[in-house]
């Protein structure tokens, strides 16, 4: 049994030549990094910002971002090259098909499930708790609590837009199920429509993240700063799970900031997503690795930028005891004074565009990652069925949308949520050892874009992305186990029987190599 037999180069570009079977190439390098920062700028920037300051890093959240984005270019500058090289859907797994062989690409085509789809469901639900407030702020109205709620949540406010009596069970999340609907119909529409889309809810959100930035940087206080970093003796804060205790190892100094990376880790979610699309790329040897690395560098600086007057608006402990999910309303209202309230409710409606984008892509990559294993055989020939007009892979999209719908819908966030970083971080490293491998296996390649010095960029990515791996806690250590298992389970069982590359075949072109057809 050949458990790491590769996928050769050779049949991975026959497969991408035979353009009658093929995805249609419609996306600039325009649309690349519009998809990027579609990706990137989402939930993170308005949550995870204020979380890691408040519980672990401070002010110094934004060295966090520096950590966090030093870990994701690293293992972008291996994304890009694979990119040029293997213009192929698929992403990770194609790339560790192509130099680790089958077992490792089963295993990180599986693992990116947790990253594209349960990502997509965990961002649906908060796209769902913010539509809530947008009704809320601009028509008084609001969703019933058990028509917004998953079974297993139940109300403890009588006050606010969650009114309800307390105790009141939750039945299904209906708005995070019509989110996903919605643009599950404009996938299927085709990706050129999608992208179209994209780039519009692009220019929305990162119009008011700029705004956010110049208008608040006036208002900063330079105190709030000071010190920089949230030292040992900054006490506790109370919140509604219990109590932060910032004398805590992780909760102060230099290891909260590390902390803080690992957390606001999951802003920088999405932007591998655009690998994903290599295949419907006009000129992917070009274009792809200035879609990833752009869009990389253009949402670091956001980041940075936003973080830093975020955190000077109001007390990093504010985040936790004021603001929580809406803390960047919060500091608005509260640091800015009644003169911007417009900016901040212009927030509600910046965060459901950058949720929506968010989703978009997420399911757009989920779908061509199986979209490929399917064509090598590994899944059902029904993620890979096209759609006759649209050419896009349809019956794929609705499974996909039926699937995270039950997690969107019925599971509570704080459950799906965690899994998805550990997930994204796991293909990054072994993404970063592919390219090691295949500069030693193959090191004749035609590369349109090569990593930089792979020798320290590729094992010192696989090292921050293994230390913020580290970081996780072994709750989701343990999710991830029993995920890979379910997987092997399937593979053994299913998928190793009927591998087209270990029964010499390819679908949709002759391979040089080998020769054998499919129809």
């Amino acid at each position: 049994m050949k458990l790491f037999i590769k996928k050769p180069i050779a049949q991975l570009m026959a497969a991408s030549a035979a353009t009658e079977k093929t995805l249609k190439r419609t996306l600039g390098v325009g649309s690349l990094i519009a998809l990027g920062i579609g990706a990137i700028i989402g939930a993170g920037i308005f949550v995870r910002t204020a979380a890691a300051a408040g519980e672990h890093a401070g002010p110094a959240v934004t060295i966090s971002f520096l950590i966090a984005a030093s870990g994701c270019a690293l293992a972008g500058l291996c994304y890009a090259e694979f990119a040029s090289m293997i213009p192929i859907a698929g992403s990770a797994y194609t790339y560790s098909y192509a130099t680790m062989g089958e077992f490792i690409a089963w295993i990180i085509g599986w693992d990116l499930v947790l990253e594209y789809a349960l990502g997509a469901a965990t961002v649906s639900i908060g796209w769902s708790q913010y539509f809530n407030e947008f009704l809320h702020t601009f028509f008084d109205i609001h969703i019933p609590y058990q028509w917004a709620h998953s079974f297993f949540e139940t109300s403890n406010t009588t006050t606010g837009m969650y009114a309800a009596e307390l105790g009141t069970r939750g039945i299904v999340n209906l708005p995070a199920i019509l989110i996903l609907f919605l643009l599950t119909l404009l996938l299927i529409k085709g990706t050129a429509e999608s992208a179209v889309v994209n780039n519009i809810i692009v220019v929305i959100k990162v119009a008011i993240v700029l705004m956010i930035i110049g208008l608040g940087w006036h208002y900063i206080n330079p105190a709030l700063h000071t010190p920089y970093m949230i030292p040992a003796d900054a006490g506790t804060v109370k919140v509604s799970t219990g109590v932060i205790n910032y004398g805590d190892t992780f909760n102060h100094g230099w290891l909260g900031v590390l902390r803080g990376a690992s957390v606001v880790f999951f802003a920088f979610i999405g932007f591998d997503a655009v690998s994903t699309a290599a295949q419907e790329a006009k000129n992917p040897q070009k274009d792809m690795p200035k879609g990833i690395l752009i869009s990389l560098v253009i949402c670091t600086a956001l980041y940075i930028l936003f973080s830093h007057v975020l955190t000077g608006l109001v007390s990093y402990k504010e985040f936790l005891i004021q603001g929580k999910e809406a803390s960047v309303t919060y500091a608005i209202k509260a640091a800015m004074g009644p003169g911007y309230h417009w900016l901040a409710n212009l927030v509600t409606v910046s965060i459901l565009a950058g949720f929506s984008s968010v989703i978009l892509v997420m399911l757009m990559g989920q779908t061509r990652v199986f979209y490929t294993m399917s064509t090598d055989g590994l899944i059902p020939k029904i993620f890979s069925k096209l759609h006759p007009k649209f050419q896009t892979p349809y019956k794929s999209q609705w499974l996909f949308f039926g699937f995270v719908s039950l997690f969107a819908g019925f599971i509570p966030d704080r459950i799906v949520g965690d899994m998805v970083s550990i997930g994204t971080l796991f293909a990054f490293v072994l993404v970063c050892f592919g390219i090691m491998i295949l500069r030693n296996t193959d090191p004749h390649l035609v590369r349109p874009f090569k990593t930089p010095i792979y020798y320290i960029v590729c094992p010192l990515g696989a090292l921050i992305c293994l230390g913020m791996i580290a970081s996780e806690g072994w709750e989701n250590w343990a999710r991830l186990i029993v995920w890979l298992l379910i997987g092997f389970i399937i593979y053994f069982g299913y998928s190793i029987k009927r591998s087209h590359v270990r029964h010499g075949k390819v679908e949709g072109a002759t391979d040089p190599i080998n020769p054998k057809f499919v129809e």
